[in-house]
């Protein structure tokens, strides 16, 4: 039998609607203020529906995007609960709304800024090249590959993609 839409959630219940394991919610529990189940006898916990959105808000912030704990408390502290919950459901209106009413750009934050909070991405240098063109023109020669040459833009494509592999080999050295 499924429960209503309104109704209360164990950790069990939420746990496999999430695919987390228990302990991974717990440990978010210390780490989102804004996550707050109702604790009956013995410390049993059930989460309302909003908790449960704004979890799957965080999940996919944390799992899908890549969002450091640090960069999903600094959107929930700026922008809320209901624009993290917002995110999980893909409901763009309601993100856009919200990030309008609280005055903020509705994009998240962009690597390269001095609040990195997407991991995997290296910042890129000033002049946004890594090779060193000959000439002091802004405007790198193409480059031809076989008979085709790669513009500006599919450049500046491949450009970003060797600066994600870059970070990628970065973290991980950083492991081993």
């Amino acid at each position: 039998m499924d429960k209503s839409p309104d109704a209360f959630r164990t950790i069990s219940e939420v746990a496999d609607d999430l695919d987390l394991p228990q302990h991974v919610l717990r440990f978010w529990e210390t780490r989102f203020v804004q996550i707050k189940p109702m604790k009956r006898g013995g410390g049993r916990r059930y989460y309302r529906p909003e908790d449960v959105d704004l979890l799957k808000g965080i999940r996919h912030l944390l799992y899908d995007h890549g969002y450091t704990i640090k960069g999903v408390q600094k959107l929930l502290k700026v922008n809320g609960n209901k624009f993290v919950a917002a995110i999980a459901s893909g409901d763009l209106a309601t993100v856009e709304a919200l990030a309008a009413a609280n005055h903020e750009d509705p994009t998240p934050p962009k690597a390269g800024s001095d609040d990195d909070q997407i991991v995997g991405r290296a910042k890129a240098p000033a002049s946004r090249r890594f090779f060193s063109f000959v000439g002091g023109t802004d405007d790198p020669p193409e480059i031809s590959i076989g008979k085709t040459s790669v513009g500006k833009e599919d450049r500046a494509l491949l450009q970003e993609a060797l600066y994600d592999l870059l970070e990628c080999k970065r973290l991980l050295d950083q492991v081993r």
